[in-house]
């Protein structure tokens, strides 16, 4: 925060209306809705992104993996032309319904005084807790996630249905009396998008499995089918819903300063600009992010806050994807 004076929140911008979901609580900050970018003329969206870059200093643009190539192309193109590096697009490894929940959870803590660079950085932190899966009438065309030639086989059996994880590790079961899916070691809520198929699995047996807290439901993305193979599913998602304790999450982890646009950032990579931070050799002549006593990467980027590395600074001037 500033000496006095408030900090403006740094914009949450998703690329269609349908993955703004709900607030979650009363500091839940409204999604800035990015449509159709890819359909609009080039000079609208450079000003519409250039607008909410004037009014918010940042944005972080967070879209799945799923939207039209011609959006990321666009999004990336709009970027280059502003020459700045003050729009972040994050594009994690979540179905859709995964995606805008991780959006609401950003859009929960850009209401708290974290910098644009730790707000960023808290997605790819907060998507370790994120368990995001779908019931689905068909495995045919699912390529997300592996499917052995037994569940493609089952899969023209009508009748068939199968529960499967995406996130955070790959799962499938075909849904029957001892069909169990992995689910979160800690307390989460539960939000379910139901498509062409009924939700009683996951809401009457999956739902009470993973000890969920609460149940929600939203409506399904329009990209979930795409993403899943098939419009036969219904889409679920286990969640941290509380801000206080994202937030917790989040200050426990160390910052450092990127050392190519000077923004604060959380883990080993800026979101902005995509430099890599530099590395800390820990003492005994070990690398931090090698084997033995130090942390690797992703303990860096999960690990809670400890004194500054010792030992000799190691720069990688490299830009990354």
């Amino acid at each position: 925060m500033g000496d006095g004076e408030p900090r403006v929140p740094t914009a949450i911008a998703v690329t269609s209306a349908d993955m703004a979901l709900p607030p979650q609580d009363e500091r839940t900050l409204p999604a800035a809705v990015l449509q159709d970018v890819d359909r609009r003329p080039l000079d609208h969206v450079l000003a519409e992104l250039q607008t909410l870059v004037d009014q918010c200093g940042h944005v972080i643009v967070v879209c799945s993996e799923a939207v039209p190539a011609g959006v990321e192309r666009r999004l990336h193109t709009v970027r280059a032309l502003l020459e700045t590096d003050r729009i972040a697009l994050f594009r994690p490894p979540l179905p859709p319904l995964g995606i805008a929940v991780l959006a609401r959870q950003l859009r929960q803590l850009a209401s708290c005084d974290l910098g644009p660079g730790v707000l960023a950085s808290a997605g790819r932190l907060l998507t370790h807790y994120i368990h995001a899966g779908a019931l689905l009438g068909s495995v045919a065309r699912l390529d997300r996630v592996p499917v052995d030639l037994k569940a493609h086989a089952r899969s023209w059996v009508p009748g068939s249905q199968f529960g499967v994880v995406a996130h955070p590790e790959p799962q499938l079961v075909r849904i029957g009396p001892e069909a169990v899916l992995s689910g979160p070691e800690f307390g989460t809520s539960l939000l379910v998008a139901k498509g062409q198929l009924p939700s009683d699995w996951v809401t009457g047996t999956l739902a009470p499995a993973w000890r969920v807290q609460a149940l929600r439901e939203a409506a399904l993305p329009a990209e979930s089918s795409g993403w899943w193979g098939t419009g036969r599913l219904t889409e679920f998602c286990a969640y941290l819903p509380d801000l206080s304790v994202l937030y917790q999450l989040v200050t426990s982890v160390r910052q450092d300063a990127c050392h190519w646009c000077g923004i604060d950032v959380i883990g080993d990579r800026c979101v902005f600009c995509s430099a890599t931070l530099p590395v800390y050799d820990d003492g005994g002549g070990r690398d931090g992010g090698v084997g033995g006593g130090g942390a690797s990467g992703r303990d860096r980027a999960l690990g809670h806050r400890r004194d500054p590395a010792l030992g000799r600074r190691r720069e990688r001037r490299a830009l990354t994807g």
